[in-house]
This record gives C-alpha cells, sequence and structure tokens, in this order.
C-alpha cells in the first residue's frame, strides 16, 4: 500500500475535536511538506485555541500525525486557499 498524505482540519467544540475536513495531497513527501509549510498558524497552543491543521501520513493503513499548526478564522480560509491553489497546480501543470 502506498504512503498517503492528508491536512484535516479540526474544531474544538465544548465536548471534544471535531474534524471536519480532510484534503489529500498526494503520495509525495516531498511536496506534502512543502505545501504544510506554506500554511498560516501557530506551534504555541493554549486553551483558546479552537481550530487546527494537522498533517498526516497513513502507512500500511496506519495514521501518523507528522504535525499540526492551530490558527484563526481569518487563517484558516487562507489556509484552505493555499492548499487549493497547490493541489490544482501540481495536478494540473507538474509532471508526477
Amino acid at each position: 500500500m502506498e504512503t498517503q498524505f492528508y491536512i484535516t482540519i479540526t474544531l474544538k467544540t465544548h465536548k471534544r475535536l471535531e474534524s471536519f475536513a480532510k484534503f489529500f495531497i498526494g503520495n509525495n513527501r516531498h511536496r506534502a511538506v512543502d505545501i504544510f509549510k506554506q500554511l498560516k498558524g501557530s506551534k504555541n497552543v493554549s486553551e483558546k485555541n479552537i481550530l487546527y491543521f494537522d498533517f498526516m501520513e497513513i502507512e500500511k493503513g496506519l495514521p501518523v500525525n507528522f504535525d499540526f499548526i492551530t490558527c484563526t478564522l481569518n487563517q484558516l480560509a487562507e489556509n484552505c486557499r493555499i492548499i487549493t491553489k497547490e493541489l490544482f497546480k501540481s495536478e494540473n501543470f507538474e509532471s508526477s
């Protein structure tokens, strides 16, 4: 089974953490890391944070959380734009 990379978006509610979006960002580790590094946010977590981006790897069916950031609502919008733009570029203009 091929290694897969995802970015998930999680919202902290009064009950629990709830994942509500998941981007498949491909099988290329280098490209996936490059995309995640472009995202806006912070690695400093506090109780006030409610939005998280998790960088996940699925290898042999098992998930591994590589990295995460927390962000504001405005950064969430910017990050979704970044991910969409980078996936569009890689799928349409870069050779596999």
